[in-house]
């Protein structure tokens, strides 16, 4: 039987994963790490099987962020067998932090040697059973997010979290990657408005250090829902229920 037009020919490693949520956001430092960690550790929680996949070629902060530097990627039949964060390998991870000799060595590449590596990372990571598979991208809509987009296609992602933090400069540059997803295609699942607030750990007064409300404004305007800064209660829904595609 032929593949209809932007299926794969063949399942490959992604024909055990149920769904596939991206984090992206157009700016830099609002936290797109640490949400692809919590939202995994949410999903482990509640008994779901996890995969982290790190594009963020220059700068990939997964290993850091589960404790998994040093560990070392190796090889099976059907291609590379991702880092497992426990014993019970509920989380598993693939990022090119676990590829370089040296971890403070720089990753200087053009354009289509990051295009070479996150099609393989697609195709050649034998992520096994999963039930979710997260995707960490760098900020912007650069090569690997067309990249990443393009080889994740056909395997219908759930859609993506967009992260921004409540600034003006930042919500600028997010409302890029809005469009960026409305131009490829790629459903917003909702947007999340981190660092909006510190809550004192004496008194337990909320200061917002960086305004607030931004993000709630960007949804508002693009039309998709805002999962506000209290986002960490819908990664708990989300972990609990089973979303289809």
């Amino acid at each position: 039987m032929e593949a209809a037009a932007g299926e794969p020919t063949e399942p490959g490693n992604l024909a055990g994963v149920r769904h596939i949520i991206l984090v992206l956001s157009g700016k830099g430092g609002v936290g797109k790490s640490t949400i692809s960690t919590e939202l995994a550790l949410a999903l482990r929680h509640q008994g779901k099987k996890v995969g982290i996949l790190d594009v963020d070629l220059c700068g990939p902060s997964i290993p850091h962020m589960l404790h998994a530097q040093g560990k070392a990627v190796h090889q099976c039949d059907s291609g590379w067998v991702p880092v497992f964060v426990d014993q019970e390998q509920s989380i598993s991870l693939m990022s090119v932090g676990f590829l370089l000799e040296n971890p403070d060595e720089a990753v200087v590449w053009r354009g289509p040697k990051k295009h070479a590596l996150i099609k393989q990372f697609v195709s050649d990571v034998a992520w096994g059973e999963l039930d979710y598979l997260v995707v960490d991208t760098p900020p912007g809509t650069s090569d690997e997010h067309m990249a990443t987009v393009e080889a994740l296609r056909p395997y219908k992602p759930l859609g993506a979290l967009v992260v921004t933090t409540p600034q003006a400069v930042s919500i600028g540059d997010v409302r890029r990657e809005l469009t960026f997803c409305k131009k490829t295609g790629l459903q917003v699942i909702g947007v999340i408005e981190n660092m909006s607030g510190f809550a004192c750990p004496h008194c337990a007064e909320c200061t917002n250090v960086f305004s607030s409300g931004g993000g709630e404004e960007l949804a508002r305007l693009a039309g998709v829902p805002f999962l506000g800064p209290g986002y960490r209660t819908w990664l708990t829904s989300l972990a609990a229920s089973t979303v289809s595609h």
